[in-house]
């Protein structure tokens, strides 16, 4: 037996407006079974139909149309509580990315993918009994032609409700393993590309501790606002502390993409078992934080130190992938720009660009 469910998603006001003129929707179905006796048996259909008049061009990663990568496509809760997610977390550059990072959906048409989902959560630990799986709300879209190199040619969509899935699981939860590359080792190797994960790690930790004394010095000033609102600038400022004290002597940062997921566009990644950091090939393209000063911008988001600090907080902070650009950033609630690692990333290079140079 099959459950559906389905909602209608509407247009959200961003602080840029993206490319499309008009727009009249998406919508998702969702189906799963209801009763299973084996983790083998969840799997998931979901459809994205555009109701629109125009074609348009949606951002596949951390969606519930990136079936490919073990990334957070659902929320899933058990009685309430939220089922911890395994999988990976990912840093992303538009700039870098090629068609394959998105799905184009014609105007009228449907987009249908498969998920199998058991061995991105931990449904040993949450243990039998009945799981309710909401998809991710939020899509980034663009016209259909257009050649996107940043998040601010893209427009928000957000589910007004979401559509979720109910699932009475009973029998076999043993925890499923995500597919590693079997050619995959668990430190880098190649000495250059070391070298460069190290001085982006010193860097990362020493970002977050001038983040963390800036905020302690200036607390919630229109800077530290226009990226976390109200939030507190005590919790902000933990996240940045728990970066800089980081000192986990198991904690893997590796330049082998061992769980596959360097994918067109993905700069680095975070395992959420294991909280080890995978570098992809585009992270050695770029620049060490000092350049700030001079050749780069915090917008053009190709600092290394930032990159490792994005990570770093999925790593000691449990943070997400909300979005990702520093305009998309500052346009965030205040509730998901306190856990969007990306909010953390520019937040820290723009407080060095105005402090250190």
């Amino acid at each position: 037996m099959f459950a559906l469910s389905f909602v209608a998603l509407v247009l959200a006001s961003t602080a840029a407006a993206g490319p499309l003129k008009r727009y009249n929707g998406l919508s998702v179905s969702l189906a799963g079974p209801n009763d299973i006796s084996s983790l083998d048996e969840l799997k998931f259909t979901a459809s994205v139909t555009n109701n629109g008049a125009e074609d348009v061009k949606v951002l596949k990663y951390g969606t519930i149309l990136d079936s490919g990568l073990p990334t957070r496509s659902f929320t899933v809760t058990k009685d309430g509580a939220e089922v911890a997610f395994t999988g990976v977390k990912l840093s992303v550059s538009l700039e870098d990315a090629d068609e394959t990072a998105f799905a184009v959906i014609p105007a009228g048409e449907t987009v249908t993918v498969t998920h199998e989902v058991a061995s991105v959560f931990d449904f040993a630990k949450a243990g039998a009994g009945s799981f309710t799986f909401e998809p991710v709300q939020t899509f980034q879209i663009a016209g259909a032609d257009a050649e996107v190199k940043s998040i601010v040619q893209m427009d928000k969509v957000s589910a007004s409700s979401a559509p979720s899935v109910t699932v009475n699981i009973v029998g076999d939860l043993t925890k499923r393993e995500m597919a590693i590359n079997k050619r995959a080792t668990d430190i880098c190797t190649t000495a250059s590309r070391k070298s460069f994960i190290d001085a982006s790690y010193s860097e990362a930790k020493s970002l977050a501790s001038i983040a963390s004394s800036y905020i302690g010095s200036n607390g919630a000033n229109s800077l530290f606002t226009s990226y976390y609102k109200t939030n507190s600038p005590t919790t902000i400022r933990s996240v940045f502390n728990a970066v800089a004290g980081e000192n986990s002597s198991s904690r893997t940062l590796s330049c082998v993409d061992s769980l596959g997921a360097c994918s067109s566009g993905v700069i680095a990644y975070t395992s959420t078992q294991t909280t080890n950091i995978y570098y992809c090939s585009i992270f050695f393209n770029e620049v060490a934080t000092s350049s700030l000063c001079s050749g780069t911008s915090v917008a053009s988001r190709n600092v290394r130190g930032g990159t490792t600090l994005h990570e770093l907080t999925h790593a000691v902070a449990g943070t997400d992938d909300v979005g990702y650009g520093c305009s998309f950033d500052q346009g965030l609630s205040a509730a998901n720009a306190r856990v969007n690692a990306d909010n953390y990333n520019c937040f820290s290079t723009q407080v060095y660009a105005n402090t250190q140079c």
